[in-house]
């Protein structure tokens, strides 16, 4: 990526200069063990490193600002995104280099971006131990001999630093402060080590579309005929779990990015929940959890035995666990991938509407992912309640998209005219009643559907339009219970699912006005079929 990096080289040069780390680039073991050395984590049985993250279990998306500045002011989607003056980021930045001289600071240097043409060099300077181990899982881990080079963009990460929004501009002590001219980012008031890596995928959605490749909060696996899959989805959704498939090659479970030679992996490792998680349904993440060098979050641990409880929600609803991507044995360790012959639009849907599976047009491929739609799970962020939450997050990553989502949009629907990709909607939330009546959608027919949707078998399979949303339901799928395919014949009551089902397309309908001017009048179309009454 061509990029200007004066200004990010003057900003990590007065940084290290003002505040120079102790530990550079430590390896995993010896990460391990300053982390247990100061008290930061405990190892579980079969070696992982136990720690937690105190008041913030999730991200705090509230505290997220960007500078304002000259440079940008054009180019960011300020309905959005949070501004903050360059004098404030001043502040912050001087009160941060104070905070940091008296501690012993770890910093590491790694890569966003699996494809050399397109990644961005990080240095990222932490307080914690284990958030040093955690980047460097979660990053691209250059060779040794590559880590000596200028970096194009600086992270400081101080959970103990806490910001004063009488000085710093900000809204309370927690702050996540972007500022792409001088290309350096500041974190500090929360112990979520998840912002670092938001924080590096938020540069990559600015960047990259100006080079042409499309930037998605996403997975991805491919085949033993090259045949790529795109799983976009919010946290919670499934994008982690779905992608870990033992007959395909998972290339990675968060984000990609689409250019003219195909996907590439923004990241080096897998951040995946860890809350219920099932030794039968995910064996190759459940494996993680009992393997060196894997970052548990939250995660309860009995304290003689050392034995973890994954299903101990006390902590946290959001627990997780951070490994590199070789942990999961079919995993391809180099992050690329070919053009995707499918797309998968992931919805956790709390209303219990949505069909498990639906064959979309390109136009309401379009229109959904814009539409963003799925339920907040609890937990993902800080101040969510203990039931999911219907939401639209627009390009299913709303808060990591500096630029207005009609650029996303646009890259997006070039891609799948070049490449004919076959998009498909799958539903992974409730089915036969909403949230507190119906069921979540059994995993097991969820991954039928998908090995379905992938080999390119369901195509072929039976369908009927979904009367209010006009996408194609199948009506039978080898292996798949008939009965749970038409969401309206799993309610007991199919007047209530039809007053649900009218709900929620009417908002779809509000959501989507305010994007009707920036597409074309056949992905207006392509909504509810209320949008027309």
């Amino acid at each position: 990526m061509s990029v200007s990096v004066t200004t990010a080289h003057a900003a990590a040069a007065r940084f290290s200069d003002c505040a120079p780390a102790k530990y550079s680039n430590l390896s995993a073991e010896a990460l391990y063990q300053l982390a247990v050395e100061r008290g930061e984590g405990e190892i579980a049985r079969g070696g992982p490193l136990v720690v937690r993250t105190g008041e913030h279990t999730g991200r705090s998306a509230k505290d997220k600002f960007i500078v304002r500045t000259a440079e940008v002011e054009e180019k960011v989607w300020w309905d959005a995104n949070q501004s903050m003056t360059q004098d404030a980021f001043d502040r912050l930045h001087a009160d941060m280099l104070d905070y940091a001289t008296s501690r012993e600071l770890i910093s590491q240097d790694l890569r966003g971006g699996a494809d050399k043409g397109h990644s961005i060099n990080v240095r990222v300077f932490t307080e914690y131990a284990w958030h040093s181990l955690f980047i460097q899982h979660l990053l691209v881990r250059p060779p040794m001999a590559e880590r000596s080079g200028e970096a194009d963009f600086t992270i400081v990460d101080l959970p103990g630093f806490e910001a004063d929004p009488s000085v710093h501009g900000c809204r309370s002590k927690t702050i996540i402060a972007v500022d792409f001219t001088r290309r350096m980012i500041l974190i500090g008031g929360t112990s979520y080590a998840g912002e670092m890596k938001k924080s590096v995928f938020t540069l990559l959605n600015f960047l990259l579309p100006e080079e042409g490749v499309m930037p998605m909060h996403c997975s991805v696996n491919v085949g033993n005929e090259d045949d790529a899959a795109i799983f976009f989805g919010l946290s919670g959704t499934g994008k982690t779990t779905l992608s870990a498939d033992p007959d395909r090659t998972l290339i990675g479970d968060d984000e990609h990015g689409w250019g003219k030679t195909g996907l590439f992996n923004f990241e080096g490792g897998c951040y995946a929940k860890m809350i219920r998680l099932s030794p039968n349904a995910e064996p190759e993440i459940y494996a993680t959890t009992q393997t060196f060098g894997t970052v548990l979050e939250n995660v309860v641990m009995d304290p003689v035995t050392r034995e973890l409880d994954l299903d101990d929600a006390t902590l946290a609803e959001n627990s997780r666990g951070a490994y590199p991507i070789h942990y999961i044995p079919n995993a391809d360790p180099r992050g690329i991938a070919g053009h995707p012959k499918n797309i998968v639009m992931l919805t956790c849907d709390a209303f219990g509407v949505m069909p498990p599976i639906a064959r979309l047009t390109r136009d309401q491929a379009m229109y959904m992912f814009l539409s963003g739609y799925t339920a907040k799970v609890a937990g993902t962020e800080k101040g969510l309640g203990n039931e999911p939450q219907a939401t639209f997050s627009t390009c299913f990553g709303a808060p990591f998209m500096p630029r207005h989502p009609s650029e996303y949009g646009v890259l997006l629907g070039k891609l799948i005219d070049q490449h004919d990709v076959r998009c498909w909607l799958v539903n992974t939330g409730w089915t036969g009643g909403s949230f507190g009546a119906g069921s979540r959608m059994p995993i097991k027919a969820t991954r039928a559907l998908l090995a379905a949707a992938l080999d390119g078998s369901l195509a072929r399979a039976p369908m009927e339009k979904d009367p209010n949303f006009g996408f194609d339901v199948p009506t039978k799928v080898a292996g798949v219970d008939d009965a749970i395919l038409n969401p309206r014949n799993t309610w007991s009551d199919p007047a209530a699912y039809d007053a649900q089902a009218k709900k929620l397309a009417q908002m779809f309908v509000e959501n989507f006005k305010i994007y009707e001017t920036y597409v074309s009048d056949s992905v207006k179309a392509a909504g509810p079929a209320v949008s027309t009454r």
